[in-house]
């Protein structure tokens, strides 16, 4: 039996300061370990760390003055957290600036053993309110004998092709750090829904709480079933996601009856997709029947 126990924390930064919403993080994550027996994974809302103010309170320039360099010494700490807490951290997403001064929204995974083991650059950021420049790579990454984990940045999940694409690198469970500030709160909710049900996949889409954002955190199970929802203010679901669902939900089909991937592997390269210049091909986990 596979099973990961996560905890999704809605909550807020601390305005336009670095070292507050650090402070509140670290305190946050040992908190849930203390809290939670077993816990094996915290995953916190998009950009968190940069300390964005609310939609109404933003100023001009702080994407540039809260970009740090990954790896660095803000994710040195987040890699000492994770091996003083025994936890896998997704610590929301920082702007990154590389070495030529671009900066990106990005989203890092790091192991127990302190080590970032994937960087993911949101490919599809808000535009045009967001001004990082986009990413151009899906990401996945392990949890040894547990499960295959995707990466998604907030309005990443309002475009099919990244869940399906994650889901095709064999992704069983995406991450979605969120900092959703309006009412189209509902439409992702919408969104986190059917890429759940029609990849097959859990989605643990974790929004910023009031008034960063708008809440309504949601983890939801491989057949699009909603298993929790937050309200708008601070709270943490807490999940054990049974991966072996995931395995059953494609063998046997969402409510017993619909197998998209199966489908998709018995004749899906066959269909022409001229928006992609190409034909689906069969992932390499799955086989055709």
């Amino acid at each position: 039996m596979r099973t990961l126990s996560v905890a999704a924390l809605q909550t807020k930064p601390v305005a336009h300061d670095l070292e507050g919403s650090w402070q509140l993080f670290a305190e946050q994550v040992r908190a849930a370990a203390q809290l939670v027996p077993g816990l094996q994974l915290v995953v916190v809302p998009e950009l968190l760390l940069a300390a964005e103010a609310p939609l109404l309170r933003g100023r001009p320039g702080w994407t540039a003055e809260a970009a740090v360099p990954v790896p660095g010494p803000l994710t040195d700490r987040i890699c000492a957290l994770a091996v003083e807490t025994g936890l896998w951290l997704v610590p929301g997403s920082l702007f990154e600036r590389t070495e030529d001064g671009t900066v990106h929204n990005t989203a890092i995974a790091v192991s127990p053993a302190g080590e970032i083991v994937a960087r993911y650059r949101k490919i599809f950021p808000w535009q045009p309110y967001e001004d990082t420049a986009p990413g151009d790579e899906f990401v996945v990454f392990d949890i040894p004998g547990v499960a295959r984990v995707g990466l998604a940045i907030c309005y990443d999940g309002s475009f099919p092709e990244t869940v399906r694409q994650l889901a095709w690198l064999g992704a069983e469970v995406i991450l979605q750090p969120t900092l959703t500030t309006t009412r189209d709160r509902e439409m992702e909710l919408v969104c986190a829904r059917a890429n759940a049900w029609t990849n097959q996949v859990y989605v643990v889409n974790v929004n910023a709480a009031d008034p960063a954002g708008v809440g309504g955190s949601v983890i939801v199970d491989p057949e699009g079933i909603v298993r929790q929802q937050a309200g708008t203010g601070e709270e943490i679901l807490v999940d054990v996601l049974d991966l072996d669902a995931v395995s059953r939900v494609r063998r046997f089909g969402s409510s017993g009856l619909n197998r998209p991937w199966a489908q998709l592997a018995r004749y899906g390269e066959r269909i022409a997709l001229p928006m992609y210049g190409g034909t689906f091909r069969t992932p390499d986990w799955m086989a055709k029947e």
